[in-house]
């Protein structure tokens, strides 16, 4: 079934307006509903409700909710912090990981990323990376929106993690464990996990310090190097196994 997103929809209300020109435009032309048509709706903080096409108007397509459904619960959460890649591969790991359901995804600059972005830049591409994070949320069915944060520094995001039950870092140098070994020997049980993808050549020794004086654990992802996009979808989806067994 086709699956709408409106930012904030008030449980109380059995009425509600879809208006977003894009979304509008792809129920009415591109689908072509009519009204009597049911579709799906969800907002972002994990609701869904299934829905009836009452009319198109100038304003937008009116719809009458039908029926509320409980969100999906999830077994972890899922931070990742991942090193802007060089070319458009961002965007990719942002459409991979939120089909994956990570819950929040933060552009990391580190010392090695090579691709540099002034301030109208970084504006353009958290805007295009929520449009990239809305469609995946959509396709894969997801009811909660992932947050997409700016981008952000590393020394930043390393400082602010102490909610967290387990903080990784997986790297190619230092003193590492095994992933498996660390996830699965963890003191408590592990709901929430934090993650930092290093960039091409690794986060610097200095980084890794700094991210082990934060609670950080280095461990590794195998033998083999792996690229940025495929280590960050290698580690959430070892986490997001072993969390569901």
């Amino acid at each position: 079934m086709n699956r709408f997103f409106i930012e904030k929809i008030n449980p109380a209300d059995k009425f509600i307006l879809l208006n977003d020109p894009a979304q509008l435009h792809h129920l009415r032309d591109v689908l072509r509903a009519r009204p009597g048509q049911r579709i799906a709706v969800f907002d972002g903080s994990g609701n869904e409700y299934m829905a009836q096409v009452l009319e198109f108007g100038t304003s937008g397509a009116s719809l009458e909710i039908k029926e509320k459904r409980p969100p999906n619960a999830l077994d972890i959460e899922i931070t990742v912090a991942c090193a802007i890649p060089k070319k458009v591969k961002m965007d990719d790991i942002i459409d991979k990981l939120t089909q994956l359901g990570v819950a929040c995804i933060i552009p990391l600059q580190t010392e090695r990323v090579i691709v540099k972005l002034d301030k109208q830049k970084k504006l353009q591409r958290f805007q295009r990376w929520e449009k990239i994070a809305l469609s995946a949320v959509k396709q894969s069915q997801r009811s909660k929106f992932v947050l997409i944060k700016p981008v952000s520094e590393f020394k930043d995001v390393i400082l602010n993690t102490d909610d967290f039950d387990l903080k990784l870092i997986p790297t190619l140098g230092a003193e590492r464990s095994a992933l498996k070994e660390v996830f699965n020997h963890s003191a408590k049980p592990v709901k929430k996990v934090m993650l930092l993808i290093g960039p091409e050549g690794d986060f610097t020794p200095q980084e890794i310090a700094l991210a082990k004086e934060a609670g950080f654990l280095p461990v590794s992802l195998g033998k083999q190097v792996l690229r940025v996009d495929t280590a960050a979808i290698a580690a959430v989806s070892f986490i997001k196994l072993n969390a569901e067994n």
